[in-house]
């Protein structure tokens, strides 16, 4: 059941990309896109996080500091890095750099835990990195700079930030309702506040968009692009990863870009190249080596060892951010 909410969650989160499109074509800026799509899910959440908090209670300091943690890396830097490094490199270039971060995941739990990781995984995680290269093409408008590839890792480590605070903290977890709402009211208010000193420029406009061949209202876009790619694939993303583990729900959410290819050639008219195709086969090849490695690992050992290795055997979740969280 993880696996289906970890791909639901990307497909949601993949088809921000075509919705944003239609808006930039608008002539909307990113940062505009990006901060109403996150305001927008803190608004929508905000009433059913309050009836939470009225069952539940207020959260504990402790949870308190995670849930503005999470809104300002997870969320909010996330985006100003992916966003820095679009200035400076090509956008298959910053998605490749963003999308290492299921392979700093695997060196972080290999230092952490000095668990060599099996082969499986090793070999999963070349597969479904050669695929990405191949599903972003990136020989057109390849360029590169030393800053935005900067910009591009800092993105990385944000995004393995995400898939590590979206994990149940234990003894003291965050409900999934109240970690995507909290995380996107502080997230969307410092993009807008960043937007505000002009770091990032604040442009929208109303009017029509292009949809699957047809015009649609603008705001029709604008919450298709809050309901389903920011509150939906949040909630499902979280779950995935509480139910995956970080590094196989991070393997998995690599097929967002999949997903993101599919919904441009049905929404966009964008169709995909046969290298494209083939990398599309290879991302899911990976994430196949990747999560039966762990499914092996789950039933060769004892009850106790599994829980002692954990967060390791999570090894392989938007973004998502900054996956994902970004267009």
């Amino acid at each position: 059941m993880g696996l289906v909410f970890a791909l639901i969650s990307a497909a949601s989160f993949g088809l921000s990309g075509s919705l944003a499109r239609s808006l930039l074509d608008l002539g909307w800026s990113p940062a505009a896109v990006v901060a109403v799509r996150v305001s927008g899910a803190f608004l929508v959440l905000l009433v059913p996080c309050l009836v939470l908090l009225r069952r539940n209670g207020l959260p504990t300091s402790r949870q308190s500091t995670r849930l503005v943690a999470y809104g300002v890396v997870a969320v909010a830097v996330a985006q100003l890095c992916y966003f820095s490094a679009v200035q400076y490199l090509s956008i298959g270039v910053a998605l490749l750099l963003e999308y290492l971060a299921p392979v700093l995941l695997i060196g972080y739990f290999w230092l952490r835990d000095r668990r060599r990781p099996t082969r499986s995984v090793l070999i999963g995680a070349a597969v479904s990195l050669i695929g990405l290269v191949f599903v972003l093409d990136l020989t057109r408008g390849l360029t590169l700079n030393p800053i935005g590839v900067a910009w591009g890792l800092g993105a990385a480590i944000c995004l393995s930030i995400y898939f590590l605070m979206s994990e149940d903290a234990g003894e003291d977890p965050v409900h999934p309702l109240l970690l995507t709402t909290v995380g996107t009211g502080v997230g969307g208010l410092l993009i807008v506040a960043v937007g505000a000193i002009g770091f990032l420029p604040l442009t929208a406009h109303t009017g029509t968009t292009q949809l699957a061949g047809a015009r649609v209202a603008w705001w029709l876009t604008v919450g298709l692009l809050i309901t389903v790619s920011a509150v939906f694939a949040y909630l499902t993303g979280i779950v995935s990863v509480r139910r995956l583990g970080t590094s196989v729900a991070s393997f998995v959410a690599l097929s967002e870009v999949i997903f993101a290819v599919v919904f441009a050639a049905v929404l966009l008219a964008q169709h995909p190249t046969t290298g494209q195709v083939f990398g599309g086969v290879l991302v899911l090849a990976g994430i196949a080596l990747v999560t039966s490695a762990r499914g092996r690992r789950e039933t060769a050992r004892p009850e106790t060892e599994r829980a002692e290795e954990n967060a390791f055997a999570s090894v392989g979740n938007r973004a998502t951010s900054a996956r994902a969280n970004r267009l």
